[in-house]
């Protein structure tokens, strides 16, 4: 309950007593590395909920949903395929293989609330493929226009189902971005996918104005930031080296304060030196701290990463969360 608090905190600039923390293990860690995960967590309790363990004796027990290896077809007809249990899987059959589809492309009708990871962006490339979707996007006739109308009415109609059981933050994720930019440029995605973020937080805005908006989104989105903040985002989870720290600072820091989760640099955490982790934390840290707020770190854990790198990652971060600058 600290940590949330101090998340909201961090979020309204008011000055949290430590720098808030994000600590996830994927199913795969629990699935290599169960005793030492779990040694992990007793090791460091102040990163997990109170109690936190998982039953990782039987590995089929510990994935769920598309993290679980075979296949998956998800409410839109979207084929998922995993290969690896306990990661995530990739779509792999898509439902609309032309232009043509889009038109005959049924809304599902659940109304449950579940908003999963790429529920806009990232479900245009899902129901298209990639190549199609670009092609769509590139050609900008009424085909991509159709489709990004269906993806949102059915997102809207999602969040009008749990509207009322948000609490103090809104939790969403949608990758907009490839390593070294977005892949139909920023303009394209003013003109196409930022009204429809701002339509669909601008709902939880009108209804609940005291809710805040965190964005998960993997890849370089330095260049849309602001646009996020201005549909309503009031924390952005970006990635270190997707983005590049001089960048985040740039438009983090110096052109307006944007309060940000940073994702720290999963890349490096596999082959890093002791120091090298501390470096990074410290780096990142100093560059991005402010007094009032402004700053969560967050840290992922995975079976590629040394188990001594996980703990390293885990003591760098609770050192550098009481930093005061």
């Amino acid at each position: 309950m600290a940590e949330a608090s101090n998340l909201v905190k961090a979020i309204r600039l008011e000055s949290p007593s430590v720098i808030p923390t994000s600590v996830s293990i994927l199913p795969a860690m629990w699935i290599h590395h169960g005793d030492d995960t779990q040694h992990l967590v007793r090791e460091f309790p102040q990163f997990f909920p109170e109690n936190y363990s998982v039953d990782y004796s039987d590995p089929n027990a510990v994935a769920h949903g598309t993290y679980k290896a075979g296949e998956h077809v998800d409410e839109w007809g979207c084929v998922w395929s995993n290969v690896d249990e306990g990661m995530e899987a990739i779509v792999t059959g898509h439902p609309v293989k032309t232009p043509e589809d889009v038109y005959s492309l049924e809304i599902p009708k659940n109304r449950d609330g579940r908003l999963p990871h790429g529920f806009m962006y990232l479900r245009l490339l899902d129901l298209c493929g990639f190549e199609n979707a670009m092609m769509m996007f590139a050609e900008e006739g009424e085909e991509i226009e159709t489709l990004i109308s269906k993806v949102l009415q059915y997102n809207k109609y999602q969040i009008e189902a749990v509207m009322d059981k948000f609490g103090d933050i809104a939790y969403f994720g949608d990758d907009q971005g490839m390593q070294k930019g977005l892949a139909i440029g920023p303009e394209r995605w003013r003109k196409y996918l930022k009204p429809c973020y701002k339509e669909m937080y601008g709902m939880i805005k009108q209804r609940r104005p005291g809710t805040l908006i965190y964005m998960h989104t993997d890849g370089c989105i330095h260049e849309i930031m602001p646009d996020l903040v201005e549909c309503g985002v009031d924390m952005i989870n970006p990635q270190f080296r997707a983005n590049g720290l001089d960048n985040l600072v740039r438009v983090c820091r110096k052109e307006q304060i944007i309060p940000i989760n940073l994702d720290l640099d999963r890349q490096l955490f596999p082959f890093a030196t002791r120091s090298q982790i501390f470096d990074h934390v410290a780096e990142c840290v100093e560059a991005l701290y402010l007094p009032q707020g402004g700053l969560s770190l967050n840290v992922e854990l995975n079976y590629e990463i040394p188990i001594d790198n996980c703990a390293a990652i885990l003591e760098a971060l609770e050192k550098y969360r009481h930093y005061k600058g």
